[in-house]
């Protein structure tokens, strides 16, 4: 097989691995941010669902994940599994887990906001909701950034699990290539298509941070 016919065949595989990146992140961002309120919300029973959940899905491989997802309508329901659920079943996973990272992350930087721009704001007639939208919540976001890329390049990284249960992205197909061709080459093509796509990452990231300087 020649070296054409490998990326021919890996750019199959990166279409789903792309696909797979942005579900997560545009599921797992705003629902890290709720779960972060629930963390740190006055009602203690919401606070302690949050804590728990967050700490099972740090505390636990994202590998298990996957594969108790995958297979848990079938155990607690009785419903067949299809090939259908696979995708699925991976977005799910992935999105969960994230968010209970993204969450952490929300939670650190709104902690880290000084108390006076809250009272500030309240003595110029904002309610909370406004002071969180419109004076906190963008000072976080450029906060967090740094912690932010740093998941969305693991993430890239990640979405090779996603073999785990048969879903077929780029490092799947890198590995059978290898091993029918019995040879490494298909392997580091993906490596470096990995690299690339975390490189176009930490640039756009890396572009985000620098139109976020005038919050200083």
């Amino acid at each position: 097989m020649n070296f054409q016919t490998i990326l021919l065949q890996l750019s199959t595989g990166l279409l789903k691995t792309i696909e797979l990146f942005i579900l997560t992140l545009v599921l797992s961002l705003p629902l890290g941010l709720f779960v972060s309120f629930g963390r740190m919300s006055r009602l203690s029973l919401l606070r302690s669902i949050s804590k728990i959940y967050i700490s099972i899905m740090r505390g636990t491989p994202l590998m298990l994940q996957l594969i108790v997802i995958y297979f848990m309508p079938s155990h607690l329901f009785g419903i067949q599994i299809s090939n259908a659920w696979r995708f699925p079943a991976v977005v799910l996973a992935f999105t969960l887990n994230y968010a209970a990272y993204f969450a952490e992350i929300y939670r650190a930087g709104i902690e880290s906001m000084p108390v006076g721009q809250y009272e500030a704001a309240k003595v110029l007639g904002y309610s909370r909701v406004q002071t969180f939208i419109r004076i906190i919540f963008p000072q976080v976001v450029k906060r967090i950034l740094p912690p932010v890329t740093n998941e969305m390049i693991t993430l890239v990284k990640d979405t090779s699990l996603a073999m785990v249960i048969s879903v077929v992205e780029m490092f799947t197909i890198a590995k059978q290539i290898s091993a029918h061709e019995t040879s490494i080459m298909p392997l580091m093509i993906a490596g470096v298509f990995y690299y690339i796509f975390n490189l176009l990452v930490a640039n756009v990231m890396e572009q985000a941070e620098k139109k976020m300087h005038y919050f200083e």
